[in-house]
């Protein structure tokens, strides 16, 4: 069945929600608390929530470098009960709208098969790998995605 959510904007009052989500779907990789807040009030940043019943179910930040010539997926996240609806390919699609840059990037641990499919899927291909990039050592992937930019 499928979870009837919708998707808005982000804001600082989400910052409690978002660092639960973060130890539930990154628990080895739990941004620190200032990261969070940053995220969520630093200038130019796209924030997206994902909500169902008022609960934050999924997030997604794109970090847009126009002077670097692409935009930088920082975090996407979905709560594991929601998870294989659409809902993270949602927030991705409506992030990247927003993004003023034809290349978008974003890094992956390299074991989340699922996330790597997704964004292949999505037209991400593999750029580079950086090595012992997480907590635990493991490798990141990644991905970037060229694209067509209207409006900007």
């Amino acid at each position: 069945m499928t979870t009837p959510y919708e998707i808005i904007p982000a804001t600082f009052r989400d910052l409690n929600a978002l660092r639960h989500l973060e130890k539930v779907c990154f628990p080895q990789d739990v941004w620190a608390i200032l990261d969070l807040a940053a995220v969520l009030t630093f200038p130019n940043i796209v924030r997206l929530k994902a909500i169902h019943n008022g609960e934050m179910i999924g997030f997604i930040a794109g970090d847009p470098r126009p002077s670097q010539g692409f935009s930088w997926i920082a975090t996407i996240g979905v709560l594991p009960d929601y998870r294989q609806q659409g809902i993270g390919r949602r927030l991705l699609h409506l992030c990247e709208e927003q993004l003023p840059t034809a290349r978008v990037r974003l890094s992956v641990r390299i074991s989340n098969e699922t996330a790597i499919q997704l964004y292949r899927q999505e037209g991400y291909q593999t750029i580079n790998i950086w090595e012992k990039y997480y907590n635990d050592g493991s490798d990141a992937v990644v991905m970037e995605k060229s694209r067509i930019v209207r409006g900007f």
